[in-house]
């Protein structure tokens, strides 16, 4: 591969294609399911959707044979499919998968000034908006790699790219779509994830573990109704303090560290070398990179610790909070009860359910002075842990890294979950995985003034091309 060809090429269509589409995506508020329950009413999906096939369905004009359709199935948002033939007819055994989404999430609070949610903005390098980095970048990136592979004439393997539409409220309706394919998937030895993020912005990023998400809701019972606070404190117990001895059971206040045994973890002996690694690159930017408040501090000073403690170790976040009034119509009052949503993340290899049997047993047995305490489980995903990387895969992500960003690549968990992967693993057990993104520092996906940066995604569109020729070349080479 010509990589100043390929540079060339993927900055113009960049430029010229990529960007202009991307600026409207971001105006489009298609927020997931979970968060606009009538998202097919409101049709901001639908919009979406169809403003990714216009440009598809152009950018397959150059690459013939290319086949690009919506799939639907009753209820459950739709699946954009491209289906890009090899580069070499007659070539149909083998194919690479690659993964993006176009839902976003919710607003949020928070945008600096000049900057909101739906209100594209480029600034200093930077696209502002909800979704452009994650992940409405993915299709735009996938097709210009697979075109820059056959604008130097060079080979790839068949390439189906799909954009599922239910990614931010877990993917419920993904499986359903890949059932309705049936063989029409194929078997894919590559699979081309980019949904995921990038220690910095100087080098390429290659996620090899995903941990897994368990949300609950705990809830504290302790009168059928609210009494005088003056008349019932010292003899009732607060639903909330009860709720603060039960959350005691299953994590140290003073480390964060969770306390149920099932729920740690072994570390796999690779994973803490490339931890090592990753934490001596990075440094303080493994906790700089959030917006502490002036004077604090974060868990550890140690960026090793805090990279196995975000990828591998389980937490526990406290996300939202039922029966507590806001704050203008707390009255003195002994509230009734209390509920919380948990939300746990698991390390990469722990099975959900085992996690959620042990969480259930340590918070509702012996309830405090009788009280009713019930866990509910409301979702649950699994981790993921990448199979070992074949030879011709690092040896390709490490000779396009230096190419496209003159650095090495590097290797680090992650610590959110891609519900994809893990379905992926355990249907092809045999197949490699590049998972990466543009989430890098400061990038904030999901709170206030997400951006993407552009010059990191042209350089990873650059990598992927690469990635592709030299699977086709490693296919060629396995067949003679």
């Amino acid at each position: 591969m010509d990589t100043q060809k390929t540079r060339q090429f993927v900055d113009r269509r960049w430029n010229d294609s990529v960007l202009p589409e991307l600026i409207e995506y971001v105006r489009i508020p298609n927020k997931s399911p979970t968060f606009d329950p009538d998202w097919e009413a409101h049709g901001h999906m639908e919009s979406a959707v169809q403003l990714m096939k216009r440009w598809a369905e152009d950018e397959a004009k150059q690459l013939p044979g290319t086949r690009v359709e919506v799939l639907r199935l009753p209820g459950r948002t739709p699946v954009l499919m491209v289906d890009v033939p090899a580069s070499s007819p007659g070539e149909t055994e083998d194919c690479v998968l690659m993964y993006g989404h176009l839902d976003k999430q919710p607003e949020f609070s928070g945008w600096s000034d000049g900057l909101e949610p739906w209100t594209p903005v480029i600034r200093d390098g930077k696209l502002y908006g909800r979704g452009g980095a994650d992940d409405g970048y993915a299709l735009f990136a996938s097709l210009t790699a697979i075109r820059a592979v056959r604008q130097q004439g060079l080979p790839h393997a068949r390439c189906v790219v799909l954009i599922e539409a239910s990614e931010e409220s877990g993917s419920p309706d993904l499986s359903h779509h890949i059932e309705a394919l049936g063989s029409r998937l194929g078997s894919p030895s590559l699979v081309v994830c980019l949904d995921a993020e990038c220690g910095n912005y100087e080098q390429l990023w290659c996620t090899t573990s995903l941990r897994g998400n368990l949300i609950g809701s705990l809830r504290v019972d302790v009168l059928t109704e609210g009494v005088h606070s003056g008349t019932a404190s010292g003899i009732v117990p607060s639903s909330f303090r009860v709720l603060r001895e039960l959350l005691a059971r299953v994590e140290d206040a003073s480390s964060g560290a969770v306390l149920v045994d099932e729920l740690n973890a072994p570390i796999p002996p690779d994973r803490l070398v490339q931890a090592r690694a990753a934490a001596a690159v990075l440094g303080e930017t493994v906790h700089a990179k959030f917006p502490f408040v002036p004077g604090m501090r974060p868990v550890s000073d140690d960026p090793y610790e805090l990279l196995l403690n975000n990828n591998w170790r389980p937490t526990l976040s406290i996300t939202g909070a039922d029966g507590l009034p806001v704050f203008r119509s707390a009255g003195n009052v002994l509230r009734p009860y209390t509920t919380l949503k948990l939300s746990f993340r698991l390390p990469p290899t722990l099975a959900p359910a085992v996690a959620a049997t042990a969480i259930r047993q340590a918070l509702e047995r012996d309830p405090p002075y009788g009280s009713r305490v019930s866990f509910a489980v409301e979702s649950a995903m699994g981790g993921w842990n990448a199979p070992a990387l074949a030879p011709w895969l690092e040896r390709s992500m490490q000779a396009a890294s230096r190419a496209f960003f003159g650095r090495d690549a590097m290797y680090m968990g992650t610590g959110g979950s891609i519900p994809f992967m893990g379905m992926l693993g355990e249907r092809f057990p045999g197949t490699q995985f590049l998972v990466t993104g543009v989430l890098g520092p400061q990038s904030n996906a999901h709170g206030p003034n997400e951006f993407l940066h552009i010059d990191t995604a042209r350089r990873l569109t650059a990598c992927v091309a690469q990635v592709l020729t030299d699977h086709a070349v490693r296919g060629q080479r396995a067949a003679a």
